[in-house]
């Protein structure tokens, strides 16, 4: 039941604190081993043991806790992760909304994805360049920046697909324009990095600048496409990046389609087809609202409060830039959008990852059964920020977060306005080739993640999946979120831990207990 920074393996509930929330949120410094609510929430669960494998789908877009109640021995008991018998109930809670519950009878794990997913959407195979590395930051500051990136990486002969711009590229956190004293000649930059092979992403929030002459506002305002206050009468007002705000109203398919058109070339000046979009702050993030977000008595198209559809404004937010970007070449080019704000079904218009993560070996160790939880909900287009969003990151966890996160789905380092930079070369040699090497080692396997990509688009299967995916009648492996499979062929074992040169690897199959130990120059390798 994604997305929480917890165990995969879900932990009981009623003696121990709150139960699991859904309640997409903008959350700042996220805390580890909570059921605290974060960026996404998909109110799908999975229950396997080494009989059988069951779905639940509690289709409601509300605020929603469920209470996991693993305390009592039943007739139907099964071996849980700790080995020892016990029947688990759930009891899901939604704050509005109807009773719209579906069961998939799997019988193994696969099956119940594959009949998750005909139901809620499956990814479409994505562009291969977003499957390889992306640099990203908050925030690259002018053109002659991201031209000496570009530069950084044609010098150190390392492979990188994407470079990336957050909000400062804008003209005043105006979204759809480019800062004219920074970025004079955005084409110009944009043709440059896509002369050696290279896309770039930008960012564009939902919320809009309430400013006279801004044409995106202007249009909004005047055709009545925001979001209303509580009394209907007026558009909903809130503080984000550029001060006073407004959000369109993606409930309603005018707006979507409105909104998609701005993304076509003619209306977003200075873009080309090499540039692709970064939907952020989507959950959606009011900073003047509660728990920073929209309040719940706000009113949509329909008649609906914010209360009831607050959890799908993200993905729904995505799916109209997917739409816009897919629209610019007649559909001809597959779009590529990542989203922080997620719900069941945002599959089906690009990837997303975890959020403000810290660079601590801890954040590096949760990213594992988080990206699992969410591939095995029917989303696979999953990451981490390498190396950390908030805080600056010392060069072991950097190497080792490379070395992670290049067996990932979604790979992309990216780091806060006041860290320190991070770009390979910046660090010592020892360290450059580490990264280097994890980069080089992700690009070898690009035929084997696009299969990936095509098996999970006809059949709803992960590409990071758990073991007992694969094995199901391996009780042991039904514990272990430290290691994980790519696909049915690879499994893979980060190292999470500071100064660590041994770690235990479990090699499922059969049901017979097989630990590895790897030695310090295959850790280190």
């Amino acid at each position: 039941i994604p997305e929480h920074a917890d165990s995969f393996n879900l932990r009981s509930t009623l003696n121990d604190g709150d139960p699991y929330r859904l309640y997409n949120l903008d959350v700042f410094e996220y805390e580890l081993d909570k059921r605290m609510a974060l960026y996404g929430s998909i109110p799908f669960l999975l229950s396997h043991t080494a009989q059988k494998s069951v779905g639940i789908f509690w289709h409601n877009a509300a605020e929603t806790w469920i209470d996991i109640d693993r305390s009592k021995p039943g007739d139907d008991a099964q071996d849980d992760a700790a080995g020892s018998r016990t029947e688990t109930s759930t009891h899901w809670m939604s704050e509005s909304g109807i009773i719209d519950l579906f069961v998939f009878f799997g019988p193994k794990p696969a099956d119940v994805l594959r009949q998750y997913s005909a139901m809620t959407g499956r990814t479409p195979i994505p562009p291969m360049f977003s499957l390889g590395y992306h640099q990203c930051r908050w925030n690259y500051n002018d053109q002659d920046d991201v031209a000496s990136v570009n530069k950084g990486y044609e010098d150190m002969n390392c492979p990188l697909d994407v470079i990336w711009l957050d909000i400062e590229h804008t003209d005043s956190k105006k979204y759809f324009t480019w800062d004219a004293q920074r970025f004079p000649d955005s084409v110009k930059m944009l043709d440059d990095i896509a002369a050696h092979g290279r896309k770039m992403v930008t960012i564009v929030d939902p919320h809009v600048k309430r400013e006279g002459g801004y044409l995106i506002h202007e249009e909004a305002q005047s055709r009545g496409y925001y979001v209303k206050n509580s009394g209907g009468d007026g558009d909903y007002d809130g503080s984000c990046w550029p001060g006073s705000s407004s959000w369109p109203d993606f409930l309603n398919p005018e707006i979507r389609d409105w909104y998609s058109s701005k993304f076509l070339l003619n209306e977003y000046g200075g873009s080309t087809l090499s540039l692709f979009t970064w939907n952020d702050m989507n959950e959606p993030s009011v900073f003047n609202g509660p728990e920073i977000t929209m309040h719940k008595d706000a009113k949509h198209f329909g008649g609906w409060e914010h209360r009831d559809v607050h959890n799908i404004y993200g993905m729904l937010h995505q799916q109209a830039t997917a739409e816009g970007l897919a629209r610019r070449s007649d559909g001809k080019l597959r779009p590529f959008v990542l989203s922080r704000a997620f719900f069941a079904g945002s599959q089906r218009f690009g990837a997303i990852w975890t959020g403000d993560n810290l660079a601590h070996f801890d954040h590096l160790a949760a990213s594992v059964p988080m990206l699992l939880s969410v591939g095995i909900a029917g989303l696979p287009f999953v990451g981490a920020d390498v190396g950390g969003f908030f805080k600056d990151p010392d060069e072991e966890l950097l190497r080792r977060w490379y070395q992670t996160g290049a067996y990932q789905p979604f790979f992309r380092a990216h780091a806060h306005l006041d860290t320190r930079r991070r770009e390979p070369w910046l660090f010592s040699k020892d360290t450059q080739t580490v990264i280097r090497n994890a980069i080089i080692a992700r690009y070898a396997l690009l035929p084997y993640w696009y299969t990936l990509f095509y098996l999970s688009s006809q059949n709803g299967s992960p590409a990071m999946r758990p073991l007992w995916f694969e094995f199901p009648d391996d009780s042991q492996t039904f514990g272990i979120d430290d290691e994980y499979l790519i696909g049915r062929d690879m499994l893979v074992k980060p190292v999470q831990s500071a100064g660590t040169d041994y770690v235990s690897v479990y090699l499922p199959g059969s049901g017979v207990s097989r630990k590895h130990a790897l030695s310090r120059s295959l850790v280190s390798s």
